[in-house]
């Protein structure tokens, strides 16, 4: 049996259920289970990572930490902002990096992008896993922060 898998929020903000995400994908939780963080404009502009492991993708708006058991954690920094081509993103590492739970991924402008008309919302989710195994979700509205848990996945 593995262990659960503890994932903390990326970014200081407010907790937001999946299904009131504005993008149809993540809130159908078609990719998989999780919630979302509304980031604070002020102290959520620096992305944590969520988990202990390595980054197997990493896009400026999107990236995938992926456990020493194979579980990945996406992280997907607003809605719609693949189009900003890295505008307004700083990248701290690399694919194929190995990251500690808390170390800084990406910096990024939450009031530029949000001048943009996009969603700053950032869905945090546990990849194709089953709706059952992820538990102990943080509730929404509650603030989140550095090392707080936003659920963990069996």
């Amino acid at each position: 049996m593995t262990a659960a898998l503890r994932v903390l929020s990326p970014v200081t903000g407010t907790v937001v259920a999946m299904a009131d995400v504005p993008d149809p994908v993540f809130a159908a939780s078609l990719v998989g289970p999780g919630v979302a963080i509304e980031p604070d404009t002020e102290q959520g502009t620096e992305v944590r990572a969520p988990i202990d492991g390595t980054v197997v993708k990493l896009h400026p708006h999107a990236f995938v930490v992926q456990a020493a058991d194979g579980r990945g954690v996406l992280v997907h920094l607003g809605i719609n902002t693949v189009q900003l081509d890295g505008e307004g993103f700083t990248l701290h590492v690399a694919e194929g990096d190995a990251v500690s739970a808390e170390q800084v991924l990406i910096s990024w402008d939450i009031a530029a992008i949000a001048e943009t008309g996009r969603s700053t919302v950032c869905p945090v989710v546990a990849l194709d896993a089953r709706t059952d195994a992820v538990g102990d979700l943080a509730e929404v509205d509650a603030l989140a922060g550095a090392q707080t848990a936003l659920y963990t996945w069996s």
